[in-house]
C-alpha cells in the first residue's frame, strides 16, 4: 500500500466513524460461481446468531462535501484535509482486505461533491465492479445520496445488499436549524421508490425463479441524537413513520459528538450519554417485536424516556391498572407486556403451560426475571402481594434490588450530565 493511499484510508475511515447504520445486515446473497465472499449472517463489528464476530471495510468514497450541516465533521466549512478515493483505488482496498481475511464486505458511504447524480455513480461503479468484474459476493452496503436519480437507485440496488438513507435530524425544523440546503422530503422521496421497487421485485421473484436480487437486506436509516434538543418523542414518532411509510429494516440513533462550537448546537462538553441512546433502541425493539404503539410508550404527558428503567417497566408502572396478570391464563400479546419477561421466555411460558400450571419455581427456570416480573403477575397462590405498592414504591424496590452492571455505568453517567 502505498504511502498516498495509507493516508487516504486513514481520513477516510476516520470520517466514516459517525455512521452506525450498518451493524447487521440480513442478507442471503449466497456465494456462486466460485467468487469471493459471502455475506452470512451479519457485518459490521457485530455478532452472528451463531456466535460469529464479523466486519467490512467501513470508508467514505470522499470528505469533500457541497454542504454546510452544522453537526457534520466533513461540512464545507470545517478546516480539515481533502481527499478522495478513485473507484479502482476502493475496489482493490476491499479485495486485498478480504483476501487477508481482514473484512467480509464493504459499507461505502460519502460527502456529496459537485452534485448528488455524480456522487451515486461513484458509488455504484464501485458495487458493480465488484459484483461484475472480480465475483464478489461478500456484503455490500452503500449510502443513498438525496436527489440522485431513480436510474442510478435502481441500479445501486441490484448491486448492494443494502441502501440507506440517514435522515441525520429527527425533526425538521431542526434539520431546517442546522442544514439549512436539506430537506426531509428530499430523503423520503428515494426511500418510497426504494419501497416500490422491493416490493415489487419480491413479486418478480415468486414468479421467476432467476430474477435478479434487489437490495435484498432492505432499507435503513440512521437519525443524530441530541443535537436539534428534540424530544425522545420526536425522535420516536419519526422512527415509527419511517417503518409503517417506507418499510424499513432498522432505524439507528446515533448520539450527538460535539465537532463543533456553532452556537446553534449543544456546547462542545455535552456530548449524549450513552444510556439515552440504549433507552431509545430499547423503544424501537418494544415498536418492532412487542407489539406496542409508539403512542403508549411517549406521548405528550411523557415526552421523554425515563433513563433510570427501561421503557417496558415505565409503560408497566404508568399503567397498574392492567396489572397484576395471572400468568397461567393471558396470551402471549399480554405476557410480551409483562417487566422482566422476554421474548423468548414468553414463547417458552405460552408452550410450558399446556402441559401443567406454572409456579414461581417454573418461571425462574424459563429465564423470567422474577425480580422485576413478581410485582405485575400472579402464578398459582399470589405468593408476593404488591397490590397496595405505589409505582414509586415499585420502582424503588426494583432499582434497590438490581446488581446489574449496566445499571451502575448508566447511574455514573446520569451523574455527569
Amino acid at each position: 500500500m502505498s504511502e498516498r493511499i495509507r493516508e487516504k484510508l486513514q481520513i477516510l475511515t476516520d470520517a466514516a466513524k459517525y455512521d452506525v447504520s450498518c451493524s447487521s445486515s440480513g442478507s442471503s446473497r449466497k456465494n456462486k460461481n466460485k467468487g469471493l465472499g459471502d455475506t452470512g449472517n451479519g457485518i459490521c463489528h457485530t455478532y452472528t446468531e451463531d456466535g460469529r464476530c464479523v466486519s467490512l471495510l467501513k470508508i467514505l468514497f470522499t470528505n469533500v462535501c457541497i454542504f454546510d450541516c452544522a453537526y457534520c465533521v466533513t461540512r464545507k466549512s470545517n478546516d480539515i484535509k481533502r481527499v478522495a478515493f478513485t473507484v479502482q483505488e476502493v475496489v482493490d482496498l476491499t479485495l486485498n482486505f478480504y483476501r487477508r481475511n481482514y473484512i467480509e464486505g464493504l459499507f461505502l458511504s460519502s460527502g456529496i461533491f459537485k452534485d448528488a447524480d455524480h456522487t451515486m455513480e461513484r458509488l455504484v461503479r464501485v458495487a458493480k465492479k465488484l459484483r461484475k468484474e472480480h465475483n464478489f459476493n461478500g456484503y455490500i452496503h452503500l449510502k443513498s445520496i438525496p436527489g440522485a436519480s431513480d436510474e442510478l437507485m435502481h441500479e445501486a440496488g441490484l448491486y448492494a445488499d443494502r441502501l440507506s438513507i440517514n435522515i441525520e435530524i429527527p425533526t425538521e425544523s431542526g434539520l431546517k436549524l442546522l442544514a439549512p440546503d436539506k430537506d426531509h422530503k428530499e430523503m423520503f422521496r428515494p426511500m418510497n421508490y426504494l419501497k416500490n421497487e422491493i416490493i415489487l421485485k419480491k413479486e418478480e421473484k415468486k414468479l421467476f425463479r432467476k430474477a435478479p436480487l434487489f437490495t435484498p437486506a432492505g432499507q435503513s436509516s440512521q437519525m443524530i441524537i441530541g443535537a436539534a434538543k428534540e424530544s425522545d418523542k420526536d425522535i420516536m414518532y419519526t422512527a415509527a413513520k419511517l417503518y409503517t411509510g417506507f418499510n424499513l429494516k432498522r432505524v439507528y440513533y446515533s448520539g450527538y459528538v460535539p465537532v463543533s462550537n456553532d452556537r446553534r448546537l449543544p456546547g462542545l462538553g455535552s456530548a449524549v450519554p450513552m444510556v439515552r441512546e440504549n433507552r431509545l433502541y430499547q423503544t424501537d425493539w418494544l415498536m418492532r417485536f412487542y407489539g406496542f404503539g409508539v403512542k403508549e410508550l411517549l406521548n405528550d404527558a411523557n415526552p421523554h424516556l425515563d433513563l433510570d428503567i427501561d421503557p417496558k417497566l415505565s409503560w408497566a408502572l404508568r399503567n397498574l391498572s392492567c396489572f397484576p396478570m395471572d400468568i397461567n391464563k393471558v396470551s402471549l400479546h399480554e405476557i410480551l407486556r409483562v417487566p422482566g419477561i422476554g421474548m423468548q421466555s414468553a414463547h417458552k411460558i405460552v408452550a410450558a403451560r399446556k402441559f401443567q400450571k406454572l409456579n414461581w419455581d417454573h418461571l425462574k427456570k424459563i429465564g423470567v426475571a422474577i425480580n422485576r416480573a413478581k410485582y405485575f403477575i400472579t402464578c398459582g397462590s399470589r405468593q408476593f402481594e404488591s397490590r397496595d405498592l405505589s409505582a414509586m414504591k415499585i420502582k424503588q424496590f426494583i432499582l434497590g434490588g438490581s446488581a446489574s452492571k449496566y445499571l451502575k455505568i448508566a447511574q455514573q453517567q446520569l451523574s455527569l450530565f
